[in-house]
């Protein structure tokens, strides 16, 4: 052993990798049952988890307005497509487009079938009619009612909110309930509880526009790709195509609407022009009548068709002015999409054209940008000021345009004041008559161009097609796309494997705990002369079992042997040796420990004695059968002397003090002269003299005891022992100035879940160097020892 002044090496260690391998293996259970619970849970997940089925379709879109694209460049037409399908996505996504689409399904009552993990919609199905009598377009509850059969008769219905509150009904009663009066006309299948509610268009919006996807069905096409989501693959296949076949018409009406204001607009003129054209007709025969007026000259009836040709080039030019004033509304409305009239694609200009389809395009933009950025964000800002630019060069153009047709209109209004100026200078009998007959050519003139006009509004607008066709429509598929069965198991599986390992590695790092003797030598340089194994048995508490003794074989007894043969290296200069035995707290087993080493010694034919020196709470002399009425703290406050209080006990082969009724000052009496005289005859007597005290971690009677003894031995047992249990020993040699402190690890039951993964190499030198002991890990299974550890595997060796 090293002297005191000799400085501590410490030893060094080195992770074992196996050893850390053998720790999750020895909680494999734990990992399996983590794992299946994480399944298991899987399985609940999906069990109450209703699945989500998606449906696609697409929508090719057709090119509109060519005239007005002057680009020439190739890229721009890609380009352009990616704009339209998302401008079209937004029309699409339109309320009134939904809401268009909800019109043409039966959505006013929704059917459930309610089962006992979920309740499943039956959507197209109508297990029973429900006729509704009277309901209010808006205020009528949305609740879940709750229908079952009773019988041929009569039904149970009920809020499903309210199950308490059940009411029973004929069939075809009228029932008043949320603001409005149905009745249920068929019969409810028995033995099955169904459930329906009352809906309205509304309540559609949110779960078609929440599951419709819109993007390009392949990059740099003019093809839409369209999918659905919905609990109910009929639903999402129906929606879808109620969708695209609405959105169809709405861009058809839409088209339309320009022409349609043209024709509005001639007709409005006609029903005038008509009036006027009967009058002036009437009047001009009456006036042929009265003044006996066959007909006009030839230069009259040239100023009479120039006069009816300037009237009718002056209403063309207003219905120019009409389509003018029409772009213009567009432009000052901020409208998503700027239309150019039919009547005016061949007036524009290059320019113009170019500049409304930059507009176009940078009103899709800005959609675009809104669905990422708030309105007061620097991106959306900068496109508001590129749209008002662009507006305003197209407000520039459309004034150019007006003062042009303004300024024609003008001229024609000159040469019609010119032609009305020169039929003054005829007679005044013929001037009336060729005014009546120029007001009655140019009423029927103008009546014939407008009439004219509304035809072709009429023929154009009947000429527009739709600007998208669907080219695939959607089918219902049955095929669930959430939950995914295969992902949901494998994540519960990574998440079952990561919480078992997580599990075992929370365990070691929240354990406060000593279990291996590596864990206290990487905490302490007090030398540990022995191991001594767990006992797989049961051992009462009282420690009446020398298990020592009563098993030789085992493998407990051989790592008893094993500290009494390292106890012959702590103070071997002297013959009788007194030996403290102590520990942190109680119920470490010291004395447990110290019946067993006593027992050992006491086979090689050593005289020992035991001593229960524990004057507060010792258990020790249960294990010998004696009363302690009188011991240790008797011969110490002399009421008896050593031979009085001293039991033989034949069994064991050991003389044995107990500790003797509990004194009021157990501490003092350890201190006096009597005690050390005691321990001073006892080493003339005996070989070994043990002594079992009271824990240093709870009060100081053990002191004088550890600072006389000749060797002292800290129990700490592996699974009770804290860690900081390990740094006693050496507290107490600085204290005291100590040198005969070892440590025993009691208990030791190979668990490998707190087993240090280190591995001590002794290699520099150290305290421990000296002894040589085992844990006898490596040999509980060899078959050797009486009481082997086996395994559930091992059924089939021969005991």
């Amino acid at each position: 052993m090293t002297e005191l002044g000799q400085e501590k090496k410490a030893v060094s260690q080195s992770i074992d990798f196996y050893k850390i391998f053998k720790v999750f293996l020895s909680r494999w259970y734990w990992i399996a049952g983590t794992v299946i619970i994480a399944l298991c849970i899987a399985k609940l997940y999906l069990w109450y988890t209703p699945p989500v089925f998606q449906t696609g379709a697409s929508l090719k879109l057709e090119d509109s307005n060519p005239s007005v694209s002057t680009s020439g460049q190739m890229p721009m037409q890609n380009y352009s497509y990616t704009d339209k399908i998302q401008a079209e996505s937004f029309t699409i996504r339109s309320n009134e487009v939904i809401l268009n689409a909800v019109k043409t399904l039966d959505y006013k009552i929704s059917y459930y079938l309610k089962g006992r993990i979920r309740t499943t919609e039956l959507y197209p199905d109508v297990p029973f009619v429900i006729e509704i009598i009277k309901q209010d377009s808006v205020n009528f509850s949305r609740s879940l009612y709750a229908v079952s059969g009773l019988d041929e008769q009569h039904f149970e219905l009920s809020v499903a909110d309210n199950k308490d509150q059940k009411f029973t009904y004929r069939y075809g009663q009228d029932i008043n309930m949320g603001n409005m009066v149905f009745r249920i006309k068929d019969k409810v299948p028995l033995k099955s509880i169904y459930q329906f509610k009352f809906n309205s268009k509304e309540d559609f919006i949110g779960r078609a526009m929440g599951g419709l996807n819109i993007g390009e069905a392949a990059r740099f096409t003019n093809v839409m790709g369209l999918s659905q989501t919905d609990g109910n693959a009929v639903f999402a296949a129906d929606i879808l195509n109620a969708i695209m076949k609405e959105y169809v018409k709405y861009d058809v009406i839409q088209r339309r609407r320009s022409a349609r204001q043209t024709v509005d607009f001639i007709d409005n003129q006609l029903g005038f022009i008509d009036t006027q054209a009967g009058k002036s007709g009437s009047t001009l025969a009456d006036y042929k009548t009265r003044n006996k007026i066959l007909d006009m000259g030839s230069s009259t009836t040239m100023t009479v068709g120039k006069l009816a040709d300037f009237e009718k080039q002056k209403t063309g030019l207003n219905l120019k002015l009409l389509g003018i004033k029409q772009l213009e509304d567009q432009i000052n409305n901020n409208r998503s999409k700027v239309e150019i009239g039919v009547d005016l694609e061949g007036e524009l200009s290059t320019g113009l054209g170019t500049l409304v389809t930059q507009l176009n395009a940078l009103l899709i933009n800005r959609e675009a940008k809104l669905t990422q950025f708030t309105p007061e964000s620097q991106p959306v800002k900068q496109i508001e000021q590129q749209i008002a630019n662009v507006k305003s060069s197209i407000r520039n153009s459309i004034s150019g345009m007006r003062k042009n047709n303004e300024a024609t209109i003008r001229y024609v209004d000159a040469q019609i004041a010119g032609v009305n100026q020169s039929i003054g200078t005829i007679p005044v009998k013929e001037q009336n008559f060729v005014k009546l007959q120029t007001n009655f050519e140019v009423n029927n003139k103008v009546r014939s161009y407008l009439s004219e006009k509304k035809l072709e509004a009429e023929m154009n607008a009947a000429a527009i097609v739709p600007g998208a066709s669907i080219v695939n429509p959607a089918y219902p598929s049955y095929y669930a796309i959430s939950p995914n069965s295969n992902k949901i198991y494998s994540m519960a599986l990574m998440l079952g494997l990561a919480s078992g390992f997580g599990l075992i590695l929370l365990v070691r790092f929240l354990n406060p705990y000593i279990y291996d003797k590596e864990t206290v030598e990487g905490l302490t340089h007090t030398p540990i002369i022995g191991v001594i194994r767990k006992f797989p048995d049961f051992i009462d508490q009282d420690s009446r079992q020398a298990l020592s003794l009563s098993r030789p074989k085992s493998v407990f007894a051989e790592s008893v042997r094993s500290v009494r043969t390292n106890l012959s290296f702590l103070a071997s200069h002297k013959e009788s040796k007194v030996i403290c035995v102590t520990s942190e707290i109680s119920g470490e087993g010291k004395s447990f420990v110290t019946i067993n080493l006593a027992s050992t010694l006491a086979l090689i034919e050593k005289r020992v004695i035991l001593i229960a020196a524990d004057l507060r709470k010792s258990k020790l002399h249960k294990a010998f059968g004696s009363d302690n009425k009188k011991g240790l703290s008797s011969i110490l406050s002399g009421q008896v002397t050593f031979e009085e209080a001293m039991i033989h006990d034949e069994v064991h082969h050991i003389d044995f003090i107990p500790s003797g009724p509990v004194p009021p000052n157990p501490s003092e009496l350890l201190h006096t002269e009597a005690m050390k005289e005691l321990l001073k005859k006892l080493e003339g007597l005996y070989d070994y003299v043990l002594v079992d005290t009271a824990p240093v971690g709870l009060v100081s009677d053990a002191i004088p005891l550890i600072r006389s003894s000749d060797v002292n031995l800290f129990v700490i047992r592996s699974g009770v022992s804290q860690q900081k249990a390990a740094n006693i020993p050496e507290r107490l040699s600085r204290e005291y100035g100590l040198s005969n402190l070892a440590i025993i690890l009691n208990a030791f039951g190979d668990d490998a879940l707190y087993s240090n993964y280190y591995t001590t190499d002794y290699s520099r030198g150290g305290w421990n160097s000296t002894y040589y002991y085992s844990d006898y890990s490596g040999y509980s299974g060899s078959g050797y020892y009486e009481d082997e550890n086996r395994k559930w595997w091992m059924f089939w060796k021969k005991k």
